[in-house]
């Protein structure tokens, strides 16, 4: 095996260690019907992260590795808006993601109630519909990098 088919392999691996995850995180707390249930998905949901972080980067090294063995890569249509939505991708974490995350994370540290308010609701949806444009990116990605359409 040669070294640049070892890191498409890790690049692989790496998509669904990464990726995998990313795409059930709003489903796990979705489905949670009282406090203790929502917090332990929440517990399971960061536990995934971990994951996506651990992946996500092993994504963006192997694949910059990938175009610096192969240096026609940065030439491809398909790569570099691959490498563009992704690092768009990247950035939501800190910059979009973060700051809707922790009010969410903070009304589960000090609520006391057993049932879910709706203020959960209003918090958790503003944080989802962020998520689901970076899964949507990341979907886009997945299909330029199987189809590399120019």
């Amino acid at each position: 095996m040669t070294l640049y088919m070892f890191l498409v392999l890790i690049h692989i691996f790496s998509a669904i260690l990464g990726m995998g995850p990313g795409f059930v995180m709003i489903y796990i707390v979705k489905h949670a019907t009282n406090m203790s249930e929502l917090r332990h998905a929440y517990f399971i949901r960061n536990r995934l992260h971990i994951f996506v972080m651990v992946g996500g980067t092993l994504l963006l090294v192997t694949g910059i590795l990938l175009g610096v063995l192969n240096p026609a890569l940065f030439k491809a249509g398909w790569y570099v808006l691959s490498l563009i939505l992704f690092l768009i991708a990247l950035a939501f974490g800190p910059t979009v993601l973060s700051p809707r995350s922790k009010p969410v994370k903070d009304f589960l540290e000090n609520y006391k109630g057993k049932e879910i308010p709706e203020q959960y609701y209003v918090l958790s949806n503003k944080l989802f519909f962020f998520e689901r444009i970076e899964n949507a990116i990341f979907l886009i990605v997945i299909v330029l990098m199987i189809t590399k359409p120019f």
